[in-house]
């Protein structure tokens, strides 16, 4: 990941480093943080799986990946993950936010540091993502930055053994019209 670093008066997105790799693993071994993200976020989520994520992410394809740092403590990761072809002017947005930050405003604060970033600095024309049907509180987020929801793709994940509907959301930017 590049040296980039986004911030405002409480939040800063940075490069995720090696010694966050135990707040990491403490922060991500959360049924309650597996359950809103897809399969290939483990749970249990061991050392190993922290300290592989943190050197994975020094690839080029992760160099949109951002700690979230939230006074002075890791607490959580932001990606945009762009898109390739006819939609290389599109990213996909993903986070997640340890337990004990959750309901503080850190996540909203987030979003809108890595959406700015993405349409100002990356030049994106979008960025979505799709949220489970359960996980209202990710879904008011991304509508208080803004996105707006598109569709509920009907029992499109399989999470936990049930299906679930996906609701998709996205955000335009209006500044970068072509």
């Amino acid at each position: 990941m590049s040296e980039i670093q986004l911030s405002n008066k409480e939040i800063i997105l940075r490069k995720l480093l090696k010694s966050d790799a135990q707040r990491l693993q403490m922060l991500a071994n959360d049924k309650g943080v597996s359950d809103n993200l897809r399969d290939g976020f483990p749970n249990p989520y061991t050392m190993k799986d922290a300290l592989d994520f943190i050197e994975k992410s020094s690839q080029p394809a992760l160099n949109n990946l951002f700690a979230i740092e939230y006074k002075g403590e890791y607490v959580g990761n932001i990606a945009l993950i762009i898109e390739s072809d006819v939609y290389r002017k599109s990213a996909e947005i993903g986070y997640f936010i340890g337990r004990p930050y959750w309901n503080k405003g850190i996540a909203t604060k987030s979003v809108e540091l890595i959406t700015n970033y993405g349409f100002e600095t990356l030049g994106l024309a979008r960025i979505h993502t799709g949220i489970f049907e359960y996980n209202l509180a990710s879904m008011r987020v991304l509508e208080k930055n803004g996105y707006i929801k598109e569709g509920v793709f009907r029992k499109a994940v399989f999470k936990n053994k049930i299906f679930w509907d996906e609701h998709r959301y996205a955000k335009i930017n209006t500044k970068n019209e072509l």
